[in-house]
């Protein structure tokens, strides 16, 4: 059986980005979100930037309770080692962002978001540079004795019926939790944009996913959510390339005509049944999207 996509590979930020846009989803006609934020015109970006539209205005989401005007996130993946050295870059962000928007740091806040207890970290900053850390509610981790608000987030930690989507990026999902979020996403699809999410989750815990569609027994409640991991659409695009591809090798008109007529209907016809299908059989998503639909038959 095919094995999961390598860690280094799975897009772990543009689902953070989505996943957090999701916790706060309630205060969304309050807050303004700007991901990969360009800090300068070198490759350096804050992973998402949250402004308040309205000064004042309190946020009683328990990640986001020490929001102020101008509030920046940054997220490690499961994979990454949370040093004191990334903690030292990320703190940068936000003073370069104070400097060059002009912002004063008494209206601005910093969140890391990390799956681990970054105990290393902690028991440094405790030690070493009299910090306080403070755990404001479960998996919300204060540190105070720097001139802005700073929290770390520990995803792990977080209670799953509060933050769901946070909670959703690990590679350790139980199948009760990926059925819940699965089905949430499919409440929400009309109105947030869940593609990077839903790709991601898909890749990091294939197995998981795998046993949720077997247990829906073949009437399955996820169907869209193929869909809406656009492996339908790529593999419909992929037919028709390789249809128009096959023609014009041909060097006929005929059989340019053909190749692509048959590699648009086949790339059609292959929809999201055949790939609940093969995510069954042990495919990985990643593995789908690289092997597109059958080739055309020869005219």
């Amino acid at each position: 059986m095919p094995q999961p996509t390598n860690p280094s590979r799975i897009p772990w930020h543009p689902a953070f980005a989505q996943a957090i846009q999701l916790e706060l989803e309630p205060y969304k006609d309050a807050l303004e979100f700007i991901t990969e934020y360009q800090l300068t015109t070198e490759p350096l970006k804050i992973d998402v930037v949250i402004i308040k539209k309205t000064p004042g205005r309190s946020i009683e989401k328990n990640i986001a309770r020490i929001f102020r005007q101008v509030n920046i996130m940054e997220y490690k993946s499961p994979d990454d080692y949370f040093s004191i050295y990334d903690f030292y870059k990320i703190l940068s962000y936000a003073f370069l962002y104070a400097a060059l928007n002009q912002i004063i740091m008494e209206n601005l806040t910093l969140s890391i978001v990390e799956s681990r207890y970054p105990r290393e970290l902690f028991n440094y900053l405790e030690k070493r540079q009299d910090c306080r850390i403070t755990e404001l509610s479960p998996g919300v981790y204060h540190i105070s004795g720097y001139p802005l608000p700073i929290q770390v987030i520990v995803s792990r930690k977080l209670p799953f019926e509060e933050n769901l989507w946070l909670k959703g990026l690990t590679k350790d999902l139980s199948v009760k939790a990926a059925g819940t979020i699965l089905e949430a996403s499919r409440r929400k699809w009309r109105e947030a944009d869940l593609e990077a999410y839903l790709y991601t989750l898909a890749n990091a815990n294939i197995v998981t996913i795998q046993e949720v569609l077997k247990m829906a027994g073949g009437e399955l409640p996820f169907d869209e959510w193929v869909e809406e991991t656009g492996l339908a659409a790529r593999w419909e695009a992929k037919g028709e390339a390789r249809g128009e591809a096959r023609g014009e090798a041909r060097g006929e008109a005929r059989g340019e005509a053909r190749g692509e007529a048959r590699g648009e209907a086949r790339g059609k016809k292959t929809g999201w049944k055949e790939v609940l299908e093969l995510l069954k059989q042990g495919y990985t998503v990643e593995e789908l999207e690289r092997m597109g639909p059958p080739a055309p038959e020869a005219g």
